[in-house]
């Protein structure tokens, strides 16, 4: 197509737009404009399926509810496009520019192309589904709300600081993709590939996760407060500061039916239900603020990050677990075993981790006292102020750089205990031990 033609058809369909005379709607299907400046033209509604826009300058266009099906725009300059409701089913937009672009509720899943005919490719008439192609698009700061990227490959996408809300990704591969700060409140992730992508502070709030791949994903600062996370892949992903909590509901059968069976058996006094039995489940970000857990068996389980404030975990066996960022806060861990366990950076504020007296058969007290056992846990950067320690065996333990502000470590057993770097402001210490007492 010349110069002259693309010019005829802008002003007829211009023309068209205004509803005035000698306008028609511009039909540019099939069309080669490859490497044309359509900077700021006006092409709503216009008919650019199968076009070959590959490498234009479309900067600032209006391409709002325009056919762009299967449309070539690869490495071409879309930035502050508007294509509100565009159809770009099967686009190819690998390497396009997208910064500030607005696709609010554009449709860009894959597409089914008619193909064949006489002597046509694959030996006759047929469909053929074509994945939209998105890799490595730079799509910084643009509005993609309630937009349909269903299956779409967005592989390497820049999306830092682009507003998806409501979107819809399911299937979609979004693998090393940069999305810090993206808004996905409420997004259809279901299924999605994220290996490997940059969220960090992001907002996934409300957003369906469901069997998403999020292996050595960046989640730092996250919010994904009421996110779904069903089967979702989280193994090496940095959720530092992340607002993540996932409820018994997003976990496996066997782990919720293990928990029920738990509460029966703490409600009926043992009369009903069994103790859980819990040992090396993946309990990550799992929230189980405020229940009864005592006496389960949580050893070598994983509870990074978990919500347990004001749990009650009395007597539980918790050595070796993996207890990394978790928020312990205000719960009651007396005569607990935590011996070996990583507590790196968990928040213990409040809680008490102190003995409790044996009772007998009967019910009563036996006078017997059982000390929380931390033996070699590590405790490097916890928050433990307030704590309650009163007895407890913290042989070995390693509190380097931990926050001890008015903790209660009276008759507990420090011995070999580090405090490097340590805050004892207002702690309550033992005497310390004997270097001579075996």
């Amino acid at each position: 197509m010349t110069p002259h033609e693309l010019v005829a058809v802008l002003e007829k369909h211009e023309r068209w737009l205004k509803n005035k005379s000698g306008g028609s709607r511009a039909n540019l299907t099939m069309a080669n404009m490859e490497g044309s400046n359509l900077s700021g033209v006006n092409l709503a509604q216009g008919k650019l399926s199968g076009a070959n826009l590959s490498h234009c300058d479309l900067s600032n266009a209006n391409l709002s509810t325009a056919d762009l099906f299967a449309a070539h725009l690869t490495k071409a300059d879309l930035s502050g496009c508007n294509l509100y409701r565009a159809d770009l089913r099967g686009a190819h937009m690998r390497g396009a520019k997208m910064k500030r672009a607005v696709l609010k509720e554009a449709d860009l899943r894959g597409g089914a192309l008619l193909y064949g005919g006489q002597g046509g490719g694959k030996g006759g008439k047929g469909l053929d589904f074509v994945r939209s192609d998105l890799a490595g698009s730079d799509f910084d700061d643009a509005s993609l709300t309630n937009a349909n990227l269903s299956g779409a490959d967005l592989t390497d996408v820049s999306m830092n600081g682009a507003d998806c809300e409501g979107a819809l990704l399911t299937g979609a591969t979004l693998m090393r993709a940069s999305m810090k700060s993206c808004n996905l409140a409420r997004a259809d992730l279901r299924g999605s590939n994220l290996s490997g992508v940059n969220l960090q502070g992001a907002v996934l709030r409300d957003a369906n996760l469901t069997g998403a791949m999020l292996a050595g994903a960046n989640l730092r600062n996250a919010d994904l407060q009421g996110a779904k996370l069903e089967g979702a892949d989280l193994a090496g992903a940095d959720t530092t500061g992340a607002n993540l909590a996932r409820s018994a509901d997003n976990f496996s059968v066997q782990i919720q039916q293990a928990l029920h069976s738990h509460y029966t058996w703490i409600n009926t006094n043992g009369s009903m239900g069994a103790r859980a039995d819990l040992t090396g489940a993946d309990l990550s970000h799992i929230d189980l603020s405020g229940v009864n857990l005592s006496g389960a068996n949580l050893k070598r389980a994983n509870l990074s990050g978990a919500k347990l404030r004001e749990a009650l975990l009395i007597m539980c066996d918790i050595s070796e677990a993996v207890l990394a960022g978790a928020d312990l806060g205000g719960a009651i861990l007396d005569g607990a075993t935590l011996r070996g366990a990583n507590m790196d950076g968990v928040r213990l504020d409040g809680a008490g981790i102190g003995w409790v007296d044996i009772k007998g058969p009967d019910g009563q007290p036996t006078g017997r006292l059982w000390a929380a056992n931390l033996t070699g846990a590590r405790l490097t950067n916890a928050s433990c102020i307030r704590t309650n320690l009163r007895g407890a065996n913290l042989s070995g333990c390693d509190f380097a750089d931990a926050n001890l502000t008015g903790a209660i470590l009276s008759d507990a057993n420090i011995r070999d205990a580090k405090f490097t770097g340590a805050n004892l402001t207002g702690a309550s210490l033992p005497p310390p031990p004997d270097p001579d007492d075996d």
